[in-house]
């Protein structure tokens, strides 16, 4: 630094010397010459280590919102195949739902149509149970009537003789006579 004020006060004391003015807007040729070896120098210095720095920073930074895009491409992607997929699986859901709905609709109706003719089944075997039962008492209760008819017609036909009909084969054979013409009749009144 001492050495440049000693060319800067050799250069003023030579042009003091000459008697020129110096030029407000030229500056002398020593400062030129310095300042674009500084300049040189300072260039270098950002060239070489500032500017690979920052390069090196830019392109990280680059890389980092490149890499920070892909990223969320496939983010973005791997979001739009997992929607496909829960539709699809939301479709399908529906349809097994769909399906099994008609399953079931089909099922309650077969049970139903069996329930129906298990009912209509054990309804028409009390009927017949019932038809059974009230043929079984009907052939009971004209069993009866003919023992007690007979009877009645033997004390009758007693009383109207006058004697005693006491054999028994005959007085069977007199009753289902009696009855046979009985049911021959009601036979010729139901039929007018």
């Amino acid at each position: 630094m001492n050495g440049m004020f000693l060319l800067a006060d050799a250069g003023s004391i030579s042009r003091l010397a000459e008697g020129s003015d110096p030029n407000p807007l030229l500056p002398e040729s020593y400062d030129i010459f310095w300042s674009a070896i500084v300049f040189i120098v300072v260039g270098f210095v950002f060239f070489k280590y500032v500017v690979p720095r920052l390069t090196k920073v830019l392109d990280e930074r680059s890389d980092k919102i490149e890499g920070g895009l892909e990223k969320a491409e496939q983010a973005q992607v791997q979001a739009q195949a997992t929607l496909e997929r829960y539709q699809q699986q939301l479709s399908d859901a529906r349809l097994e739902a769909a399906r099994i709905r008609e399953e079931a609709r089909g099922q309650g109706q077969q049970i139903l149509a069996q329930l129906r003719a298990e009912a209509q089944a054990e309804a028409d075997r009390i009927v017949s149970a019932g038809h059974a039962q009230l043929e079984a008492q009907r052939q009971q209760i004209v069993t009866e009537l003919r023992s007690e008819l007979g009877h009645t017609a033997v004390d009758l036909a007693e009383k109207i003789i006058g004697q005693s009909v006491a054999d028994e084969a005959k007085q069977a054979a007199s009753i289902d006579r009696f009855l046979a013409e009985l049911n021959v009749q009601a036979g010729i009144g139901v039929g007018r």
